[in-house]
């Protein structure tokens, strides 16, 4: 197709068998052979398939017509670094053949790029095997990461996901480590002196970017399904982790058993492997990622440990759990046909993860957090020109990383999540199974899913849902008020505030869910499919649109209407509150709304102790508080109103957990005290500062509880920088908490010393360093931990753009191999600016360095800052007044 930069047609995989072997730690490299059974549809004489950093040796096709084979031989080979492709020519024509054989001899590296075949390092929690690879900081072990285009860093393949086939898969590796893959081990056979070569069963047809391996001093946790069945055996689901950690998945291994049998009676399909396999990562990209039969994660995403992880890592390892295996049936079972379409496999994942935390754990109130953190954060992407469809054409690879965003998973999500409460989730579920059933083993496109929908609920899904998949943005409702009637009109949001007619040509399928209609308790389903319509019979006295925030839109309400809801709090639900709290900051930012309204309505919730409401409101003065606080009376102002929202719960928390509390108050008093800390709260600052101290002076007799750490450090920071960052440092290198280095890198960011920031954090974020120095170098795949709390901090923000621009060799030299991680620096590095000159500043430095793999990110982040400035320039005479007519200032 004219927009896809896809491999020629003419050979068409079927099978792989793949060695790997000669695994050399000394210079991290190894050796392999793959056969690639397929068949020739056209006459060639060349072979074009996909490569990253692999030396081709040699090759042969093997051609089978009329009962007789044919053999040719090339060592002829020619790569294009920037496709991702090598051809291989041979001297003949190869004739049209249903039954051909590819075999390529290669050589390939053990990067440590987290992309391919990597290695990872770290340090040990127990003695390893005698030959674990290491040096003198760390250890290392072996994986794979090849979604979206990296198997091709590890085999010659042709690495594209509609192109599916079989594997076999032989590693050669050391005789006292362990081999993990897609499927059960086959057999193990000695291959000489402290070696084994290790066969795995033959997996079922999937995509390149599926397939997966690991090598490591590895032990396990195992439990069993208790419905599901394979061949009439209960399905062994394993966590494994290196030598010292395997009883911190034991959380983990509470909920896939649990989660593969919730989905195989959803989905009415059974998990469709004989096992289900986790492997906890040392060095990870994304938080985990689905290869089949062997999930891959980020440290922090599936170890717990009871005593030491902070609380809501409980909550994100249930949840990445449910991701990741609703992904074995919806991405695995059925994948999309090309990148394009990424938003199937990871916008239904979202939304199925989330159902299945709900399903075991109603007492989380997982949907109000997802409205709380994911949907805001659709809605900050997708309000910027640069923004774009759910379903996005995509040219290549780099093309394609850039679309694991918040618009593939969060508003992709919420795109589910808002049909399947029209449709009724028991229909909306009927029709994925009628999708699966149909599409097994096989790839689809979206219009599949809307047909099968269709088939489930009668209602014409496509129609409703074709503008919300094929055009950017979303509407923003205006609501005009008559004597029991409501005018609402739809027009495109941008969070730029300056929306041209070119820009709002969609009109929308917009969910209503009015609650108020005049004789009605119930919320009333209306529907509006026209740019405006007017609605009769609606209370004036109390009435609300998108009632339970299922509806991905924002509501423009009249400002004396949002004054009232704000006296009728007890009428809204949890949902309700948190929608209507962002969508008013969101307003107020765009120039729709006002900050003055917005800030009235949040003192209106200043009695709310729910963690979730809370959380919104406190959100939102911050983002008020980070454009128009420059000014020091303003930001003291808005200090004492975030001080004020958080007093009563202050008081009810405090700074110690109590027995047979609830999941969310753990949750609340770190927020609390983290906002008492950051708005110069003495007392909290204070107590903090004295649980450091104590800390350091007898860590054994004065532990930190896990909560309590990033408060603590917080104040540390805030009573004595100077003290606490170097302390910080050690910590994080020496700690043993799986979260620990997590959690320093958030404090080490609110570092507000010029000349600690200088010396010490910038080159500590950015350093190069040897395994030697390792201490004093973030790794890679945690760099945007670091740097996004920087972005947050009024002091650090332009230093840290002044260092990346200043450094951008070096900055490049780190985060080269994986681009996906470039990607992401930007992201969270540059978005929180609010000054134009910035802006310029930006523009002027990347128009003179390649952007590709970042461009999308780019565009998006300069929007961000074109919106912020717009909105400082607006409304800051309207903020001060607010302010001191409410008595802050």
């Amino acid at each position: 197709m004219a927009d896809r930069d896809i491999l020629p047609a003419n050979f068409k995989p079927v099978h792989y068998d793949l060695v790997i072997k000669d695994l050399d730690f000394k210079n991290w490299a190894y050796s392999g052979t793959v056969t690639i059974h397929g068949e020739l549809v056209s006459p060639t004489n060349k072979i074009v398939l996909n490569t990253l950093e692999l030396r081709l040796v040699n090759s042969k096709i093997v051609v089978s017509q009329n009962k007789s084979d044919q053999s040719y031989e090339s060592l002829t080979f020619s790569e294009d670094k920037e496709s991702q492709r090598s051809t291989i020519s041979f001297p003949a024509e190869l004739p049209v053949s249903s039954k051909v054989s590819l075999t390529i001899e290669f050589t390939g590296q053990l990067n440590h790029d987290m992309a391919g075949f990597y290695r990872s390092q770290y340090k040990p929690a127990a003695p390893q095997a005698a030959s674990v690879p290491r040096d003198d900081e760390f250890h290392y072990m072996l994986s794979t990461q090849f979604e979206a285009c990296d198997a091709r860093r590890a085999f010659p393949c042709f690495d594209e996901p509609n192109l599916k086939a079989t594997f076999d898969l032989t590693l050669e590796i050391p005789d006292d480590q362990l081999a993990l893959s897609n499927m059960p081990v086959k057999e193990s056979t000695s291959a000489g002196p402290n070696k084994q070569l290790v066969t795995f069963e033959r997996s079922p047809i999937m995509s390149t970017y599926l397939l997966a391996w690991a090598v490591g001093d590895f032990e396990y946790l195992e439990a069993f399904t208790e419905q599901t069945k394979h061949n009439g055996k209960r399905i062994p689901v394993r966590v494994y982790t290196t030598r010292g950690l395997k009883e911190q998945g034991q959380w983990a291994l509470e909920h896939a058993p649990k989660v593969i049998d919730y989905f195989s009676e959803q989905f009415e399909i059974d998990y469709p492997l004989p096992k289900s396999d986790i492997l906890a990562v040392h060095e990870f990209t994304h938080g985990a990622m689905e290869n089949w039969g062997l999930v891959t994660y980020r440290m922090t995403a599936i170890l717990f440990d009871e005593k030491h992880s902070d609380t809501r890592f409980r909550n994100r390892i249930a949840y990445v759990v449910a991701h990741e295996l609703a992904h074995q049936w919806f991405g695995n079972l059925v994948t999309m046909d090309w990148w394009d379409e990424l938003w199937l496999n990871e916008g239904f994942a979202t939304w199925a993860g989330w159902l299945a935390t709900d399903h075991l754990h109603p007492e989380w109130e997982v949907w109000p957090q997802y409205i709380n953190e994911g949907l805001t954060q659709a809605f900050s992407l997708d309000a910027v020109r640069a923004s774009h469809p759910i379903q996005v054409t995509v040219r290549d690879a780099l093309d394609v990383n850039q679309i694991f965003d918040k618009i593939s998973y969060l508003k992709g999500c919420s795109m589910i999540r808002m049909l399947s409460a029209n449709l009724g989730i028991k229909t909306f579920l009927k029709g994925i199974a009628i999708y699966l059933k149909k599409h097994a083993y096989g790839n689809a496109k979206t219009e599949a899913l809307w047909a099968a929908l269709t088939e489930a609920s009668g209602v014409d899904v496509s129609s409703m849902m074709r503008p919300w998949i094929e055009k950017i943005g979303f509407p923003v409702l205006t609501v005009t008020e008559g004597p029991q009637e409501i005018t609402v009109k739809q027009s495109r949001f941008l969070s730029t505030g300056d929306v041209k007619p070119e820009d709002d040509e969609t009109t929308w399928w917009v969910p209503l869910a009015v609650k108020g209609k005049v004789g009605s308790k119930d919320v009333q389903t209306l529907v509006l499919t026209t740019k405006e319509s007017t609605f009769s019979g609606i209370d004036i006295d109390f009435y609300q649109l998108n009632a339970g925030a299922t509806g991905f839109y924002h509501v423009n309400y009249p400002e004396s209407r949002l004054k009232l809801l704000g006296t009728q709090l007890s009428q809204l639900g949890i949902e309700d509150k948190i929608a209507i709290i962002g969508s008013a900051s969101d307003l107020a930012f765009a120039g729709y709304g006002t900050t003055a309204a917005l800030l009235s309505f949040i003192k209106g919730i200043k009695d709310e102790t729910h963690y979730r409401v809370l959380m919104q409101a406190l959100s939102a003065v911050g983002k008020v508080k980070g454009i128009f606080g420059a000014e020091e009376q303003v930001r003291n102002s808005l200090a004492k109103l975030m001080l004020e929202l958080i007093e009563k719960s202050l008081k009810e928390v405090g700074w110690e957990a109590r027995k047979g509390e609830d999941y969310n108050v753990p949750l609340l008093r770190k927020h609390l005290l983290l906002t008492a800390i950051a708005n110069k709260h003495e007392e909290t600052t204070q107590a903090g500062a004295e649980r450091w101290a104590a800390y350091l002076a007898n860590p054994k007799e004065s532990p930190l509880l896990a909560d309590s750490r990033l408060p603590v450090y917080r104040a540390a920071i805030r009573t004595d920088a100077a003290s606490a960052v170097p302390a910080l440092k050690h910590e994080w290198f020496t700690t043993s908490a799986i979260d620990g280095k997590e959690v320093c890198l958030s404090a080490l960011g609110a570092v507000t010393d010029e000349k600690i920031l200088e010396d010490v954090i910038l080159p500590f974020l950015f350093n190069i360093s040897p395994p030697a120095a390792a201490g004093d170098s973030v790794p890679s795949g945690d760099m945007h931990i670091l740097a996004g709390n920087l972005s947050s901090n009024r002091t650090a923000r332009p230093m840290l753009w002044a260092y990346l621009r200043d450094h951008w060799d070096q900055v490049n030299e780190k985060l080269s191999g994986n681009p996906i991680l470039l990607d992401r620096l930007i992201n969270v590095s540059l978005g929180k600016f609010a000054d134009l000159e910035t802006l310029e500043d930006i523009e002027k430095f990347f128009s003179g360095v390649s952007t590709k793999g970042f461009d999308r990110t780019l565009e998006a982040v300069k929007d961000k800052i074109r919106g912020r400035a717009a909105y400082k320039a607006r409304d800051a005479d309207g903020v001060k007044a607010w302010l001191v007519a409410n008595g802050y200032e």
